[in-house]
């Protein structure tokens, strides 16, 4: 009965809600418009040609069993690090070269196909749905900031704080069900190579799509993805205007303020902080833009980036549709992450401010071309990609070594003559 309730008031609220929108945008017709076309510009200038190329890849190198080969290779590594399929060292590659919601739409695939759990895909979303490092270096740093050398603590701060929050939901849901059935069938064999290459070729015998048929299938389903999560980025573009124009953004200021407070910062920064709530870029030039210190201005910068925004929350939500994936985990890490990053922006402020002063190789507006935004994101794709696979197979080979030492030691112990031939 009490949840009937909440339902039904979850209901009412949420049809108030866009009802209230739908009269704001009649009443201020031309705000509206004027937002829209800004949302517009954001998605075709910068979004659509920044992930499109990903999106396609992403659905071909997962049809040829590429991600496969990938998720047999990086288990040693995402396993006792993140509790996480070796696969899921793809969705961190790309989720950090390619940004929001790229980890959510490569996890949400992830889960349909089998290659991890529910468990193992809210631990995925909870720590590897990022910012890209453009983003952060040249869109926040160089055109809202002005100041280069502030790209660098706004990333270590971004990522250092998302890797603690993998590790910690490392932890999430143990008692239950971790593993997915088709890695577990594959996970006995010989050496690693051999069992990645195998799991490659039973990938690719399973999807059975020949090539043609998979370049049109990605290519379709990366535009159908795209035009969603641009159609998220008008509506929630237009909803912040209509939140200004009609005064609700100032009822909540005080609220904001208050929050703002309890932690030192400056409350002429909770403008800005309600905008990041519900759009990143929004958030993050309103504080760029307050007059409040740069310390202050970086800490809010760095929350709003981490926790990212309802309109990336929102296009998350859609990707995973159709899974079983819960978006509160999600949500909880989010609030995790922004936490977190802002501690760190406080260290790390203090700690680098006299070592970053110089400026830092990065692009110079706040929309590079297109041809910059593909080289710096596959650049970091491929080397975090290949960083991860060493370090993984580093380990294996370690593991297998230490496990040669304690076979030879058991051996010399037991007094086996042979052992002394």
């Amino acid at each position: 009965m009490k949840l009937l309730l909440m339902q039904r008031s979850f209901l009412f609220v949420t049809a108030g809600f866009f009802l209230l929108f739908t009269i704001a945008l009649m009443v201020f017709p031309g705000e509206g418009l004027a937002a829209a076309e800004e949302g517009l510009k954001i998605f075709w200038e910068i979004v659509l040609p920044s992930l499109f190329p990903f999106f396609v890849l992403t659905e071909i190198l997962l049809g040829l069993g590429v991600v496969h080969f990938f998720g047999v290779i990086l288990e040693p590594l995402m396993r006792p690090l993140f509790n996480v399929p070796g696969a899921g060292a793809f969705a961190l590659s790309m989720g950090l070269a390619a940004g929001y919601p790229m980890d959510a739409v490569i996890t949400g695939k992830f889960r349909r196909m089998g290659l991890c759990s529910r468990v193992e895909g809210e631990r995925l979303l909870a720590f590897t749905n990022t910012a890209d490092p453009l983003f952060m270096f040249g869109a926040v740093a160089v055109g809202m900031f002005g100041r280069p050398e502030l790209g660098l603590i706004i990333a270590l701060a971004h990522y250092l704080s998302a890797f603690s929050i993998g590790f910690i939901f490392r932890f999430y849901g143990r008692k239950q069900r971790g593993r997915p059935e088709k890695e577990e069938k594959v996970a006995a064999g010989a050496g690693l190579f051999s069992r990645a290459v195998k799991r490659m070729q039973q990938a690719r015998k399973e999807d059975k799509r020949p090539v043609g048929q998979l370049l049109g299938d990605a290519v379709k389903e990366s535009v159908s993805s795209l035009f969603m999560i641009g159609g998220f980025i008008i509506l929630f573009s237009v909803l912040c205007r209509m939140l200004e124009v009609t005064g609700i953004f100032q009822m909540l200021l005080p609220v904001a303020g208050g929050v703002l407070r309890i932690f030192g910062l400056e409350p002429a920064l909770a403008s800005s902080l309600l905008k990041g709530f519900f759009e990143i870029d929004l958030g993050v030039m309103a504080s760029a833009r307050t007059v409040a210190p740069l310390n202050e201005r970086l800490i809010t910068a760095g929350v709003i980036i981490a926790w990212s925004g309802l309109s990336v929350h929102s296009q998350v939500m859609s990707v995973i549709h159709g899974t079983d994936i819960r978006i509160l985990p999600y949500l909880a890490a989010r609030a995790g992450h922004a936490f977190l990053a802002g501690f760190y922006t406080f260290l790390l402020n203090g700690f680098l401010k006299t070592a970053v002063g110089g400026s830092l190789p990065i692009a110079g507006s706040l929309s590079p071309g297109f041809l910059y935004r593909w080289r710096l994101s596959t650049t970091s794709f491929l080397f975090l990609l290949g960083v991860l696979s060493l370090w993984s197979i580093l380990l294996y080979l370690g593991g297998r070594y230490r496990l040669v030492r304690k076979g030879r030691k058991a051996r010399d112990s037991s007094g086996n003559p042979f052992s002394h031939a």
